[in-house]
């Protein structure tokens, strides 16, 4: 006897400046999500924060490439302790309810990655994808993650932290981490938004300027010169296991210099992505052990990719550089393609997330509140 199709919200947009990159992202789990098993209710997040039901304009929208947020869909709120029941606002003269057994947020960046979503799908009772709100507070604050993982003696590449009140200048930066050349960066901020490097006073000033439109917080950071960027992707089962992929490495093109935001998004040769990474066996079962003992420290769940540096001029140096609790799933972001790598599609990686969402959400409830 056949399972009962299960209803699962997919969330997506959402008010950061990373809301295009989630549209591609839900496009490409929409196609992932096996509609003999699943009814999928596309749930818009616009900029300005109304979320919207999507469904009459995504009906057909499997083959599309970005899932867009129309002008004029009906309004939906989930209500709180309702366990998934969700009310369209379409203004008829009762409102009609639509009952979610689970959700999958894909959204990256602040006001969806960063333990905000994830606290008001706590309160409202309903199984979601992905970690909590701890782990996705943790995971999104580069200087939190950082410290974290420095006080429980993993390797992070050193950095400082500045603020509009505590700024200080090109030179003391250098003085501070030991070389010239810096990455700057916002400090809650994904897909290299907002990330300049920096060789000199000026190119350092306006790096700064640059990541304070996105935050206000920044790191700065030593580069690692000629460093390969390895990364991998983690995932944790209904059952609590945790287990790490197959390791991929990102070389970008001589253009980028870096793994830029273009080079990720927009070039379409603007970084190659070598899947399995080069690496001895040694290397590799080291960085899989540290990308699961990131996810742990960090308070992660579900899924996360972890990324690392590998710097070839000594040998053996090894830096867990950050982590994404919500990672790209376009179609060729690196979490779902080295899943595959290692033997899971991602129609059954899904499966693997949402058991865990819902599994999760039972752990929970069963917990005495007195």
């Amino acid at each position: 006897m056949s399972q009962p199709r299960k209803r699962i919200g997919l969330l997506f947009g959402g008010r950061s400046a990373e809301h295009e990159v989630s549209q591609l992202s839900a496009a490409n789990v929409l196609r992932a999500l096996d509609p003999d098993r699943y009814d999928i209710v596309p749930i818009g997040i616009g900029r300005d924060g109304r979320w919207v039901l999507c469904d009459n304009v995504n009906g057909a929208g499997r083959g599309a490439k970005s899932l867009e947020i129309p002008p004029g869909a009906p309004r939906v709120a989930l209500l709180p302790g309702g366990g998934g029941d969700m009310i369209v606002l379409d203004g008829s003269a009762e409102a009609r309810t639509l009952r979610l057994d689970a959700i999958v947020p894909v959204l990256h960046g602040p006001n969806g990655e960063d333990g905000t979503v994830q606290g008001f799908l706590e309160l409202a009772n309903v199984p979601y994808v992905g970690s909590g709100v701890m782990g996705s507070a943790a995971g999104m604050d580069k200087d939190i993650a950082k410290r974290l993982l420095r006080d429980s003696g993993l390797p992070v590449v050193p950095f400082l932290t500045l603020t509009p009140r505590s700024r200080i200048d090109y030179r003391a930066a250098v003085d501070a981490l030991g070389t010239p050349d810096l990455f700057i960066k916002p400090a809650n901020m994904g897909s290299s938004v907002g990330v300049s490097r920096a060789s000199s006073p000026e190119e350092f000033d306006q790096a700064c300027e640059r990541a304070f439109r996105y935050d206000g917080k920044l790191l700065v950071e030593r580069s690692v010169a000629g460093a390969r960027e390895i990364e991998c992707s983690v995932l944790e089962d209904a059952a609590g296991e945790v287990r790490a992929s197959p390791l991929g490495e990102i070389v970008p093109s001589d253009s980028h210099g870096f793994y830029s935001y273009n080079a990720k998004y927009i070039d379409a040769d603007g970084a190659l992505l070598r899947i399995p990474a080069e690496l001895s066996a040694d290397q590799a079962e080291r960085i899989q052990a540290l990308a699961v003992e990131t996810f742990k420290i960090l308070g992660c769940e579900g899924l996360a990719r972890v990324d690392f540096f590998v710097d070839p001029k000594h040998e053996g140096s090894l830096f867990v550089n950050e982590v994404n609790t919500l990672p790209g799933f376009t179609a060729i972001s690196m979490y779902p393609k080295l899943w595959e790598a290692g033997g899971l599609p991602q129609s059954e990686l899904m499966e693997v997330l949402i058991g865990h969402a819902i599994a999760r959400r039972e752990r929970r409830n069963a917990l005495a509140l007195v």
